[in-house]
């Protein structure tokens, strides 16, 4: 298990459109995430009315986790092509030298070029199979709620593909 895991907002909103955000403590204790990434899940999400939006707030105050500032962006991430949440994700999990849960292909990039490890929703989902918290059936239940969603932004053709790998 990694010593700090920092969350972006896409598996955030996708665990919780799934009603899967247990699956976070399971795994990992705890998730750190920066106040962008709150602000924007939770904060203009309850806002717009999202039930996930909500749901995150339950969760995230039910475990007593909280948004972390960041105020020192790397060089290297200053100017890039991300939006503010992915870049403060980054750099608060390049800064604690953790495992970042993201989604974004761009963020991921990005990540990857600084040698932060990544894995996004679906690398959650077959990490919690892989460690006996969901079975195959629910694997794949899960999968296809992903693809049948429309406001979760994961490529069928990736989840097709885990799928194929991870359970034949």
């Amino acid at each position: 298990m990694p010593r700090v895991v920092v969350a972006n907002a896409g598996p955030l909103m996708a665990l919780a459109k799934l009603n899967l955000l247990h699956l976070l403590k399971q795994l990992y204790g705890s998730v750190h995430f920066p106040r962008s990434v709150y602000d924007e899940v939770v904060v203009q999400g309850m806002q717009g009315g999202h039930e996930d939006a909500h749901t995150l707030h339950r969760f995230l105050s039910k475990e007593g986790w909280s948004p972390t500032d960041v105020s020192d962006l790397p060089e290297a991430l200053a100017g890039a092509a991300l939006d503010r949440g992915e870049r403060d994700s980054i750099a608060l999990a390049l800064s604690q030298a953790g495992l970042l849960l993201m989604d974004e292909e761009r963020g991921r990039a990005a990540a990857s070029q600084l040698d932060v490890p990544v894995h996004g929703t679906l690398g959650v989902l077959i990490q919690a199979y892989h460690g006996g918290l969901i079975t195959a059936d629910q694997l794949r239940f899960y999968f296809g709620q992903i693809e049948e969603h429309s406001d979760i932004w994961i490529s069928s053709i990736l989840v097709r593909r885990l799928a194929r790998e991870v359970l034949g």
